[in-house]
């Protein structure tokens, strides 16, 4: 094939694009499995698809920590520990301003990552884009049990933090 400018392509070029456009697709409609390779912080990873693509995944409903708030490195490693270099699947949601997938990950054993920090006490639930009450559940009861964060007398929520850097 070729182009008004008499650039060619290959059938292998033209395969590749198609690939990224499936992969660009696949990163905000549905779902899909993917290996964590980076964790760039509690509540945001890369995953790499299996046409060799990453994709920057936030998860959905939660905030954790920003880098220098108390448990900031602490929900990071939890995330490192229960999902780097492993297979997870992505429920998508949307996408945000950043391009980032937003949505919920789904360990191999089946478990949310996302509901999985939140009841560590290492993420609040992300009241202004989340009414999921089985967030709100377990938010309730790693105060109670002043788990993480909750075991400051006054946790700085994320969302604050950044607003007042502003």
């Amino acid at each position: 094939m070729t182009n008004k400018r008499g650039i060619g392509f290959t059938r292998k070029m033209f395969v590749a694009i198609a690939c990224l456009a499936i992969s660009a697709f696949a990163a905000w409609a549905g779902s899909f499995d993917g290996r964590v390779v980076k964790v760039l912080d509690g509540d945001t990873i890369e995953v790499l698809l299996p046409e060799k693509t990453t994709v920057r995944v936030r998860l959905a409903g939660i905030d954790a920590p920003e880098r220098g708030q108390p448990f900031s490195r602490m929900a990071t490693q939890a995330v490192r520990d229960m999902a780097a270099e492993k297979t997870v699947r992505i429920e998508t949601q949307s996408k945000d301003w950043y391009g980032r997938t937003i949505g919920d990950v789904f360990l191999s054993d089946g478990r949310s990552l996302n509901r999985e920090l939140v009841h560590l006490g290492l993420a609040w639930q992300y009241r202004r884009y989340s009414n999921d009450q089985e967030l709100t559940a377990l938010e309730a009861e790693a105060r109670k049990a002043r788990r993480g964060l909750w075991s400051e007398p006054d946790p700085t929520p994320p969302w604050q933090r950044r607003r007042e850097k502003r």
